[in-house]
């Protein structure tokens, strides 16, 4: 019935979290490289840090991952681009370290770039799969789907993880929001990434973990979806699974 299968990256295939705070871990090592002991103040004090409480890395971490997270619900709702929203992020993150001490606005973009590109750097390296991943794409190649990654980030940091996870061979051609120049769920990435593989609509399936980006997008564009469940929600009237494997028994 298809002739190839559109596939999201993101906990879809590699497991966003513990990517994600493998990133983190990293940005913050190379952020404390001039300053080991620097943390995130909870409570008034002076500058030298007296009457403070600080948040531990763990706690960390969750502050970055919820700033990050409502970023990018608000770009899939179309409050911003994918590129505004990795600039926002760790600036907003590292705004939130120095609140309520006695630093200039030059540290803090000094900063914010040092983060930056140490978060995007190790986020290039960090590959952790969803479980089933590799079985999954490895048993979709051998049934002669052609296999398209599609994702919304930065093309090379997508395909480099791809190819640390071994996954990379499997997929014809990566669409990745950053070079398409569109971002899930706009119509126009889809079309896009159809005019670029040949397909018309009805020749391919989309699979992936968010109902907005995915699923709603890629039916927008006329195209069938998977939605790949890892909470174990159930839509009505979308066809769902809640692990990789399951998507064999569609295909």
């Amino acid at each position: 019935m298809y002739k190839a299968l559109f596939i999201d990256v993101d906990d879809t295939l590699l497991d966003y979290v513990p990517c994600c705070r493998e990133a983190f871990d990293a940005a913050m090592r190379k952020l404390r490289e001039p300053n080991p002991s620097l943390t995130l103040p909870t409570g008034g004090g002076n500058k030298e840090g007296q009457g403070m409480s600080y948040l531990s890395n763990d706690e960390l971490f969750e502050l970055f991952f919820a700033i990050s997270g409502r970023l990018f619900s608000e770009a899939k709702h179309g409050l911003h681009t994918i590129a505004e929203v990795m600039e926002l992020y760790p600036r907003e993150f590292v705004e939130k370290m120095y609140e309520g001490r006695m630093y200039d606005i030059r540290r803090i973009e000094e900063d914010t770039e040092v983060f930056k590109h140490a978060f995007r750097a190790a986020w290039g390296k960090t590959c952790t799969l969803v479980p089933g991943a590799r079985e999954t794409i490895v048993t979709l190649r051998a049934r002669g789907y052609r296999l398209f990654a599609a994702s919304n980030s930065f093309g090379h940091l997508q395909r480099s993880r791809l190819e640390r996870a071994g996954l990379l061979p499997f997929f014809e051609d990566t669409y990745i929001s950053m070079d398409l120049g569109y971002d899930k769920p706009d119509i126009r990435f889809y079309r896009e990434a159809l005019r670029r593989c040949g397909l018309e609509p009805e020749e391919v399936l989309m699979i992936g973990d968010s109902m907005t980006t995915d699923i709603l997008g890629a039916q927008a564009a006329g195209l069938d979806t998977i939605f790949f469940s890892r909470r174990g929600e159930r839509p009505e009237g979308v066809k769902t699974v809640t692990s990789l494997p399951e998507i064999l028994k569609y295909v």
